[in-house]
């Protein structure tokens, strides 16, 4: 796999930074402008539902982020017209991410004061709304986090999940020009991986990179080195997204130390590949690597590739060390994603809001079509993806 795509300079750097627009995210104006803004601002990686309609959305806003590359350099963004990696989502079994929640709002009371509309990050639950002409959760907009279910004083919501047809999946995705995969697996679901696996493993090649997302869990380990067993070798570049606390990263702080330990957990492990924390990371995560000198130090970058931590793995395969089985001693980059959307969904809201009547249609205009959001939500977006950017010397 070659070093020339400047997101695998990125994971090499230390100063990696993805978007997760959401597994099950689906609304798909929000997907394009965070798209659109988050390329602008300086991201590697854009990941998105496994969905036709999600990634023709996530494109357009990656092309039109290229054409307005020069419009970002005399505004002072780093960004060169060179396009982030797409990512789509996948899952072997059932995963928080990969769920909406449902309930009839017939069964709500009328005196029920509605802590799940006030709740839901998405703004995803909406009672009697002339705009949408509905009640209920608005499908396209869940992305799954379960924070209405506690909070309904009745207890009617509840979640839907699926999982990915291994069969089905595959030529869809590759079908579509995606540059990598992210597989959400559990400790324990070692066939169910395998069975995924197989039914990407002929495309695999085509990949640019192949993120692995897990949860802590007893065992752990012991499970991401037998799924790698699986997996090797691999052309493209592998990462383990450690899932500290997922969909969580704008409550609170606090979130953000369970991904650090997370990682720290698997980065002490010597697995070959990268490690990105993912689960809630929000503004404090950064800040919190730093202080803990789990990021990349000037003196680690200047060492030679070829020296910089290559292990052989695994002694019982006998395999040889290659590019991709290199072992790293620092958290590679931070992958976000609930903070990340909310703090651009004042923007989105507003865009949303500016409907231009066309005959009796209505169209949500274009993010690049207001010049006053498009550079407010990029400047919202630098200020987050400048984080951990700014600790590498362009």
């Amino acid at each position: 796999m070659t070093d020339l795509f400047l997101p695998l300079q990125s994971l090499k750097q230390g100063d990696w930074f993805k978007l997760i627009c959401g597994a099950s995210f689906q609304h798909l104006p929000a997907v394009r402008s965070l798209t659109l803004a988050y390329t602008l601002a300086g991201a590697d990686c854009i990941d998105v539902a496994a969905d036709p309609a999600v990634i023709a959305a996530a494109q357009s806003g990656l092309q039109a982020a290229k054409s307005l590359a020069k419009d970002a350099q005399k505004r002072g963004f780093d960004y060169k017209g060179n396009l982030p990696f797409l990512m789509v989502s996948l899952n072997d079994g059932e995963d928080p991410h990969f769920r909406k929640a449902e309930f009839n709002p017939h069964e709500c009371p009328t005196d029920c004061p509605r802590p799940c509309e006030r709740i839901c990050p998405a703004q995803a639950i909406v009672f009697d709304s002339i705009k949408e002409d509905f009640s209920g959760v608005v499908s396209e907009k869940c992305y799954g986090c379960g924070r209405c279910i506690p909070v309904c004083p009745y207890g009617i919501i509840y979640t839907a999940s699926y999982v990915t047809t291994p069969g089905a999946i595959a030529p869809l995705v590759m079908s579509t020009g995606v540059d990598a995969v992210e597989i959400h697996t559990k400790v324990g679901r070692l066939a169910e991986f395998e069975q995924l696996w197989q039914a990407i493993s002929p495309w695999a090649d085509k990949l640019k990179l192949l993120a692995i997302s897990c949860p802590d869990g007893e065992g752990m380990i012991d499970y991401l080195r037998a799924l790698y067993d699986r997996i090797a070798p691999l052309k493209g570049a592998l990462i383990w997204q450690t899932d500290g606390r997922p969909m969580s990263g704008d409550i609170g702080d606090g979130t953000t130390i369970a991904a650090v330990k997370l990682g720290q957990k698997v980065l002490a492990a010597k697995l070959p590949g990268y490690v990105q924390l993912a689960g809630g990371t929000n503004k404090y995560t950064v800040a919190k690597l730093k202080a803990m000198e789990l990021l990349n130090s000037a003196e680690f970058r200047v060492m030679s590739a070829e020296k910089d931590y290559v292990t052989q793995y695994s002694a019982r395969a006998k395999r040889p060390a290659t590019a991709n089985s290199t072992q790293h001693s620092h958290i590679a980059g931070v992958a976000y994603g609930s903070y990340a959307r909310v703090l651009l969904s004042p923007i989105l809201e507003q865009l949303e809001n500016k409907e231009v009547s066309n005959t009796k249609m209505k169209a949500t205009v274009r993010l690049e079509e207001d010049q006053v959001l498009l550079w407010q939500a990029v400047e919202l977006a630098h200020s987050l993806v400048s984080q951990i950017k700014s600790q590498q010397e362009r």
